[in-house]
């Protein structure tokens, strides 16, 4: 074992603009326990060591300059210092954790995303269901179009109400109470509906299961971001769009599986309360949120110390590990720093106009433009009418075009999962572009064969398929992920509202205005409006949306604020 001094200059990806130079004395481990020495020879140039268990790029600044590249080798380095590693400091050691423990505290606020799929699916089942004379078991089965819309857009306008009945009081709830609150909501909006006698009663229903998807989107987010580890957060946001899709999924296959039976759309409506059931349950047995405990203390709505208390009691218990862990005392003591830090010389809580100044402000475009070109671009239509547009592309039976729509569902739920794996790999604005493009092309492509290809359904088909396809790798994970990372602290709460407001207000116009606007413009150019709009979010994709992989939540407030 033999020992060099020198002068370092430490690279890192995440510190282009920071140069540290220090002197240190390190153990230099080889196999033949010689120090390394320059050569001219180009091989040599590159050598293996370990730097405080971290991989990094470090130049030598000596008589003679050369490269070395560190790995996880068993090479051991000393220092006289440990604060001669300011890298240490910016980026600090990733959370150790057992998958096993992220598993719960993910899978119950997902539930709340799997049942707004669910009702995505089974509506485009059942209204096909709910508007046959054989198959819909009531007298008022001749829906005009606007009713016809109505049923479709109901969940979505309760959604909307639940944005804005939330958005006052979601910091004051707590994430777990508001997926509680969204839990019954749903079970009581399903039952309704289910056993509906008239349309009215039906359309109260709908609006109530909404108002659960209101508070169930606004919340699921929120505590699986705030209770996950770092290193995680994308991949397990963008994985509650794969519940979203799932739920698409089983709600097309309970509607193929009902839709020749008379009053089909009942069952469809209805077997939402068992997965209700589930999240109400599995919320009961999750602790709070640490960050929203940490958060009311630093507030000052009660005892600071009783709350860091809690904090670390609930963070124990989310990661498996015994009460009072000195693990997660630790990692609560940073988390309060940090927060301590973000409300320095502020008395009080962000305001409602607080949202649009500032930071604040350019979170908003960002997140509350992405979910609102996520609607305007004809997500809702596409799928909430996809079983009537297949039947439109010569799939005249219901049950042929609910077999083609489980078919497109699987396949959604494939390229859903290829946004999960990729997304904290590539990137989040790699993938928006990619994927934006496609919609766009897959919308013109729509319009098309409305206007000229009538005779060859299998262009409806891939248009149909290119659009989920590029959704899913884009809009569809990557828009709830970024409004789930972008906005202050100070400000998250209300932030995270009002994106949901404008996510669910455009879906729910969207929705309600597609089938009139069918009516009155034509297939053909509506598909073609909707392109265009795809268009214009491909350039503010482009021109807005900035890249946050790999950044923690305090990083991604930073950079917004330069």
């Amino acid at each position: 074992m033999a020992s060099i001094t020198s002068a370092w200059v430490i690279h890192h990806p995440h510190l282009k603009n920071h140069r540290f130079k220090k002197s240190i004395s390190l153990s230099y481990w080889s196999h033949n326990n010689n120090p390394p020495t320059p050569s001219s020879s180009s091989t040599n140039l590159f050598r293996k060591m370990q730097l405080n268990g971290r991989r990094r790029n470090i130049v030598m600044e000596n008589p003679s300059i050369y490269s070395l590249e560190t790995s996880l080798l068993p090479h051991k380095v000393n220092s006289q210092k440990k604060e001669d590693y300011p890298v240490d400091h910016d980026t600090p050691e990733p959370e150790v954790f057992a998958w096993s423990s992220v598993i719960l505290p993910f899978l119950f606020p997902a539930l709340g995303g799997l049942l707004f799929g669910y009702d995505i699916g089974a509506t485009s089942g059942a209204t096909i269901s709910l508007q046959s004379a054989e198959l819909s078991g009531t007298t008022w089965f001749n829906l005009s179009a606007v009713q016809q819309g109505l049923v479709v857009s109901g969940s979505l306008y309760g959604a909307l109400f639940g944005s804005i009945a939330v958005f006052p009081i979601a910091d004051f709830l707590g994430r777990r109470r508001e997926l509680l609150i969204a839990a019954t909501l749903y079970a009581i909006g399903g039952l309704t509906t289910a056993f509906a006698p008239s349309l009215g009663v039906l359309l109260i229903g709908r609006l109530l299961y909404g108002l659960g998807i209101g508070w169930a989107m606004h919340a699921a987010p929120l505590y699986i971001a705030e209770t996950c580890p770092s290193q995680i957060r994308g991949t397990l946001i963008s994985l509650k769009e794969l519940f979203i899709v799932l739920g698409i999924l089983l709600g097309y296959f309970v509607g193929n599986f009902n839709i020749d039976m008379v009053g089909g759309w009942r069952y469809m409506f209805g077997l939402s309360l068992p997965v209700a059931a589930a999240m109400g349950l599995g919320m009961l047995s999750l602790p709070r949120s640490p960050r929203w405990l940490l958060l009311k203390g630093v507030k000052g709505e009660g005892s600071l110390q009783e709350y860091k208390e809690l904090a670390i009691a609930a963070l124990s218990k989310l990661r498996g590990r015994p009460a009072g862990d000195k693990v997660s005392e630790k990692q609560i003591e940073d988390t309060l720093v940090s927060m301590k830090s973000a409300y320095q010389d502020q008395e009080s809580e962000g305001s409602f106009l607080e949202v649009f100044q500032g930071p604040n402000l350019k979170a908003f475009i960002i997140g509350g433009g992405l979910v609102l070109f996520q609607q305007i671009t004809g997500q809702p239509s596409v799928l909430y009418y996809a079983g009537q547009i297949l039947q439109s592309a010569g799939f005249s039976a219901a049950a042929d075009a609910t077999r083609v729509s489980v078919l497109i569902g699987l396949f959604k739920f494939v390229m859903t999962g290829v946004a999960v794996l990729k997304v904290d790999d590539l990137g989040r604005k790699p993938l928006l572009i990619g994927g934006v493009s496609g919609i766009a092309v897959s919308l013109f492509l729509l319009a098309a064969y409305y206007k000229f290809l009538g005779g060859l359904p299998f262009v409806a088909v891939a248009a149909l398929l290119l659009y989920v396809g590029c959704y899913q790798i884009s809009f569809g994970p990557i828009s709830w992920l970024m409004v789930s990372e972008i906005f202050p602290l100070r400000t998250r709460g209300r932030g995270i509202s009002l994106a949901v407001l404008t996510n669910f207000g455009s879906n729910a116009l969207v929705t309600f205005a597609f089938s009139p606007l069918k009516e009155f413009l034509g297939a053909d150019n509506l598909f073609l409006i909707f392109g265009a709009i795809a268009l214009l979010s491909l350039v503010f994709v482009l021109t807005l949306v900035p890249e946050t992989k790999g950044l923690s939540l305090e990083e991604i407030e930073a950079k917004l604020s330069e």
